[in-house]
């Protein structure tokens, strides 16, 4: 096994130390802010050693190559972008802090996704349609590596699919702007310019998240060690197990504790990095 370090300032000392911990055979760069340490001994000093320091850490087989696998699925809100879409179309309406801490609950797994998205979409009634492309052109951020993970998966040749609990305005629009070939989300119904409070049809739940994967792995013939899946909250767990490699991205600890591996201070090109 291969140890990648990776961080946003990673000190030479750092690098020596864990080298020396876990008796590697050599020191090898990958990037500018991630290191792999060749055949480290696996231990559990680790993680408290680079939790301290701010540094993601993972054990990755030395034959492990992106290029073996070929579907990549991803959610969306606080993994791809930056803000949770409904959270600040509810501050459209003054009531972000209400809908903000019901998103929360429902991330750590504590309100069922599907009451919690019930929930407060009714909270936005009444809104006017508008307000969805202020969010987009104001306020929608890519989380950092985004554009740089896209390129590389990509250039590999995997299949990409953006799967969210958020709203088909959104992925659609970054479906294109990205270049993912398969979006999937909740659509909004809105009447005469006016959102209306409700979701047209089934609400993509966890459930439904873990379906697409397994639904577009199936349609293009691969094997389940084949899939990557990355997300940051209780509705990606499923998805994140169905997956051959989970990846927990700046995540709730409830799903840092049950993924592959867990990126949490470095960006979304970090993942390419779990491979060779």
């Amino acid at each position: 096994m291969n140890l990648v370090i990776q961080g946003v300032e990673i000190e030479t000392r750092a690098l020596k130390e864990l080298a020396r911990l876990t008796g590697a055979q050599g020191i090898q760069r990958v990037t500018g802010t991630a290191f792999r340490l060749l055949e480290a001994a696996q231990l559990a000093e680790v993680s408290a050693y680079c939790e301290d320091r701010q540094l993601d850490y993972a054990y990755v087989p030395d034959s492990r190559r992106l290029r073996d696998y070929g579907l990549f699925v991803t959610d969306m809100d606080s993994t791809l972008i930056g803000i949770e879409c409904i959270d600040e179309i509810a501050d459209m309406q003054g009531l972000k802090a209400e809908v903000a801490a019901i998103t929360e609950a429902a991330m750590r797994g504590e309100i069922a996704f599907g009451e919690s998205l019930t929930r407060r979409v009714s909270l936005l009634k009444g809104l006017d349609e508008g307000a969805l492309a202020r969010v987009y052109e104001e306020r929608l951020t890519l989380n950092p590596g985004a554009e740089q993970l896209m390129r590389g998966l990509r250039q590999a040749g995997l299949r990409t699919v953006l799967v969210s609990g958020g709203f088909t305005y959104f992925t659609d629009r970054l479906k294109d702007r990205l270049g993912f070939d398969h979006a999937f989300a909740n659509r909004l119904e809105v009447e005469n310019g006016k959102l209306t409070g409700r979701i047209v049809g089934d609400i993509v739940d966890a459930a439904a998240k873990r379906k697409v994967l397994e639904s577009v792995r199936d349609e293009i013939g691969l094997l389940n060690t084949q899939t990557i899946a990355t997300g940051d909250g209780a509705n990606d767990l499923e998805m994140l197990e169905a997956a051959a490699i989970g990846v927990a991205y700046h995540a709730k600890p409830v799903v840092r504790a049950q993924a592959s591996y867990a990126i949490s201070y470095t960006g979304l090109d970090g993942i390419l990095n779990l491979f060779g």
